[in-house]
C-alpha cells in the first residue's frame, strides 16, 4: 500500500537512508532527550514567568537568540536548539566513512546514481530527522502560546534559525566525514565550523550593524550564507568519492579544504567593498564555485566515440585434423 511507504517521488538513496537512520540511535536517543528536556524547559519558563522583550536584532540566524544575554529566548528554545542544531545532525559523522570503508560506493556509482545523489541522499535524510523532530514540538509551541504568551516573529525567526542551522551543521559533518580517521574529521569540521562562524560573524554582524536591526539585508546574507557552506560541506563529501582524478587535475578534496581557508577572505573583501551591506555576494560566489569546481571534464555530445581497437582474430578451420 501506497500509504505505508515512502513515496516513489523520492530518490532510492533518500528512501534507503531514511529508512536506516530512523531505526537507530542517532534518531532515537536525541529525539527521546528532546521531549525530556523541552517538558522540564517549560516547566521552568512558566515558573519564573518573565517574557522576553523585544528586539530589532532579532532575525533568522542570528544565534546570539540561544544564549543568556539581551536576545535571550528562554530555555524551551536553548534545548531545542542544541539538539537539534548540535547534537541531532552529528549523526551525519558516520555515514560517509561506512560507505567509503566498505568500497560501497564505488558500486553505487556503477548505478544510475550520481556522486551529487549519494550526498544528497544522505544529507536530506539526516536533515529530514532533525525536521521530524522539530515538527514534533508542535504540542509544545501551542502550549506556550496559549499559556505562556510569546513574541510571534521571534519564535518564527527562532523556527528558521533552527532549520536552517541544521542544514549548516548537517552538510559540514557529512563532508567531514568523508575522512578515514576520527582525528581527521574532526580537524576537518573544526575548519569548516570556524569558516562559517568567522563568515557569518562577517556578513551577518556587518549587515545588521549598518542597518541597526536584522533588515532586508540581514536576510539576504543570511539565506547566502546557508546556501554557501550547505554547498561546500556537500561538495567536500562528493570530492572524497571521486573514483578517478586525472593528472591535470587538482586533488578535488585538496582544493574543497582550500575554499574553507579562502571563503572568510573573499567574504570580508565583499563585506568591506560594499560598506557592510552584500558580504552575501561573496557567500554567493563560493557556494558556486564550489558546486562547479568538481566536475569531471566531458566531450561533447557531437563528439563521434572511436570505435574499438580489437585485433582481429583468424579463421579457425571448421574440422581439425585428426
Amino acid at each position: 500500500m501506497w500509504k505505508d511507504d515512502l513515496s516513489d517521488r523520492f530518490d532510492a538513496m533518500i528512501v534507503k537512508e531514511l529508512r536506516q537512520g530512523m531505526r537507530r540511535g542517532i534518531f532515537i536517543y536525541p529525539f527521546v532527550a528532546l521531549h525530556i528536556l523541552t517538558t522540564l524547559a517549560l516547566v521552568i519558563e512558566f515558573s519564573v514567568d518573565e517574557p522576553t522583550a523585544y528586539s530589532d536584532y532579532v532575525g533568522v540566524m542570528n544565534i546570539g537568540m540561544f544564549f543568556p544575554g539581551g536576545l535571550y529566548s528562554g530555555p524551551f528554545w536553548g534545548v531545542v536548539g542544541f539538539i537539534c542544531i548540535v547534537l541531532a545532525p552529528m549523526g551525519a559523522f558516520v555515514m560517509m566513512t561506512k560507505e567509503l570503508d566498505s568500497g560501497n560506493y564505488e558500486i553505487l556509482l556503477l548505478t544510475p546514481l550520481s556522486r551529487w545523489k549519494v550526498v544528497k541522499g544522505k544529507f536530506v535524510a539526516i536533515w529530514g530527522m532533525c525536521l521530524v523532530m522539530m515538527v514534533s514540538l508542535l504540542p509544545y509551541v501551542i502550549v506556550r502560546y496559549v499559556f505562556g504568551g510569546m513574541d510571534i516573529w521571534r519564535n518564527i525567526a527562532l523556527t528558521l534559525t533552527v532549520f536552517f542551522g541544521a542544514a549548516v551543521v548537517a552538510a559540514g559533518c557529512l563532508g567531514a566525514s568523508s575522512y578515514p580517521k576520527m582525528g581527521g574529521r574532526i580537524l576537518i569540521f573544526l575548519l569548516y565550523l570556524s569558516s562559517a562562524c568567522f563568515c557569518g560573524g562577517v556578513a551577518l554582524g556587518a549587515s545588521i550593524g549598518v542597518s541597526e536591526g536584522a533588515g532586508v539585508f540581514y536576510h539576504l546574507n543570511a539565506l547566502a550564507f546557508v546556501f554557501c557552506f550547505v554547498s561546500i560541506g556537500l561538495s567536500l563529501a562528493r570530492s572524497r568519492i571521486r573514483v578517478k582524478v586525472h593528472s591535470y587535475e587538482m586533488k578535488p578534496s585538496g582544493l574543497m579544504i582550500g575554499m574553507l581557508f579562502m571563503t572568510p577572505f573573499v567574504v570580508g573583501m565583499a563585506a568591506l567593498m560594499t560598506l557592510g551591506f552584500g558580504g552575501g555576494l561573496g557567500l554567493i560566489g563560493m557556494g558556486i564555485m564550489a558546486i562547479f569546481c568538481d566536475t569531471t571534464p566531458k566531450a561533447s555530445k557531437a563528439v563521434v566515440v572511436p570505435s574499438p581497437n580489437i585485433p582481429k582474430v583468424p579463421d579457425l578451420p571448421s574440422s581439425l585434423p585428426s
